[in-house]
């Protein structure tokens, strides 16, 4: 908008009738472009907020679209008559706003001159005469007279341009926001002879912004409540759960025999807590309870079924059940309940007095064995998978360790996009860099495997003879 207007400035030219109806048809073109896009993204009647999102964003494109529609038009049919003329039509039900109306201020004579157009957004009655920049403020709600004042003040006391918005309260008892943009018209002397402005009414604009706002809040509080519903979760499996997600500490009682390590690896994604533990005791009879598995299915209600599951494991270990007969009652338990699930597991029993390793496992990833800078699976026994009978038979592994090995227990999903054999070699592989303690080894595999993205969690034991 050029400043200071001088007011024997010759009229400015309507453009060319043709450049006009291409601008306009380029405007139509784009307007059916949005609106197939509008109806392929975003998919209608859903309540989610990122739906609602979408098509507030579609909506608000496609109503600006046809304010430029508009406003093409009548850059090319011209202004409607004054005051005089008839009342000209009410815009179609949807339009985002009626024609844009223009006014002019005489300061010398205390003449008003409005359009056509201004008459119908004000509400006014066309056969009324205009009214003056002093009575104007009399349409204005009360709240925004003085934001109105102000701008006619800036504009003829310091030759400021107009450009601001107000609400105005019609006859008809709605109220509307109107948009207004002006200058100052200068004589020669450089005094203000009058002021002219262009106002439209932009309700349905800012509407459309403000569903588009309240939409994007919904999203952003809905994301939010996710994120905190996780932390919930997270912290309360820290506080009320068995160390199956934290460090393990067996109370020793005598010399240590094992060094015993672990990690626990989230999923990439902010998926609630999976079901994957592992979990180590030492017994009354001084051997060693080394188990690691997972439970079907996520969130906090998990928490309550691993509870369940993991105190079943320790009781029936306690009692002095071997691997085998505990994996064999477990299914017996589990056959008759339902939930939890479970998805696998592994189950050992170390005895250090012989450094006898006796294990069994239903639908688990083996035990690795690392020894002297290589590493092997140890060998499968025979058996049934969890939940195939309820008689079901599990046979039991032994194994003699020597000081130094290590025996690495995970679940699946430790190694991201492998599993079963190729999994356990990508594993074995590491075996010259196992050489450390068992924190160490943690450490190693944990850096190998757990910067990779991943779909599910995952959980590695690692467990050193130390005599």
């Amino acid at each position: 908008m050029p400043s200071h207007l001088s007011a024997d400035r010759p009229a400015a030219q309507p453009p060319g009738r043709g450049s006009v109806d291409a601008l306009i048809s380029q405007t139509r073109r784009l307007k059916g472009d949005v609106d197939a896009v509008r109806r392929d993204c975003a998919e209608e009647g859903s309540d989610h907020p990122r739906e609602r999102w979408q098509r507030a964003l579609y909506d608000l494109a496609l109503h600006q679209l046809n304010d430029l529609d508009e406003h093409l038009a009548q850059l090319r049919d011209g202004p409607l008559p004054t005051a005089a003329a008839p009342e000209p039509p009410v815009p179609p039900q949807g339009s985002l706003l009626s024609r844009v109306g223009s006014a002019e201020w005489n300061l010398l004579t205390d003449e008003a001159s409005w359009s056509g157009e201004l008459y119908q957004i004000l509400g006014r009655d066309p056969a009324a005469p205009p009214l003056t920049l002093d009575e104007l403020p009399s349409l204005v709600v009360d709240e925004d007279r003085p934001k109105l004042t102000a701008m006619v003040t800036d504009c003829l006391v310091d030759a400021r341009p107009i450009d601001g918005e107000f609400r105005i309260a019609r006859r008809s008892g709605d109220v509307r926001t109107v948009h207004m943009m002006g200058e100052p018209v200068l004589d020669t002397d450089g005094s203000t002879a009058s002021m002219w402005a262009v106002l439209r009414d932009v309700s349905e604009l800012r509407r459309s912004q403000r569903v588009v706002s309240e939409t994007r809040d919904s999203l952003h509080h809905r994301q939010e409540a996710a994120r905190n519903e996780h932390r919930l979760a997270v912290e309360l499996q820290e506080a009320v759960l068995p160390p199956w997600r934290g460090s393990l500490r067996l109370p020793h009682r005598g010399p240590r025999t094992l060094d015993l390590a672990s990690h626990h690896l989230p999923a990439s994604t902010r998926t609630l807590i999976g079901g994957d533990w592992y979990d180590a005791l030492e017994l009354t009879d001084g051997e060693t309870l080394l188990s690691v598995g997972d439970l079907t299915g996520q969130g906090v209600g998990v928490t309550s079924n691993m509870t369940m599951l993991l105190g079943a494991v320790r009781g029936m270990a306690m009692a002095g059940a071997r691997p085998g007969q505990l994996m064999a009652w477990l299914n017996q338990l589990l056959d008759a309940t339902v939930q939890p699930a479970l998805g696998s597991a592994v189950c050992c029993r170390y005895r250090p007095a012989t450094r006898t390793l006796v294990w069994a496992q239903a639908g688990h990833p083996a035990p690795l064995l690392f020894r002297d800078g290589t590493g092997r699976v140890l060998d499968t026994p025979d058996g049934v998978l969890l939940g195939a009978t309820s008689g079901a038979v599990y046979g039991q592994a032994e194994e003699t360790l020597e000081v130094g090995d290590l025996l690495l227990l995970h679940t699946d999903g430790l190694v991201p996009g492998h599993t079963g054999s190729a999994a356990a070699n990508l594993l074995l592989g590491l075996a010259p860099r196992l050489a450390g303690t068992a924190q160490d080894c943690v450490r190693t595999v944990v850096q190998e495997f757990g910067e990779s993205e991943r779909e599910d969690n995952a959980c590695v034991l690692v467990a050193r003879v130390m005599s």
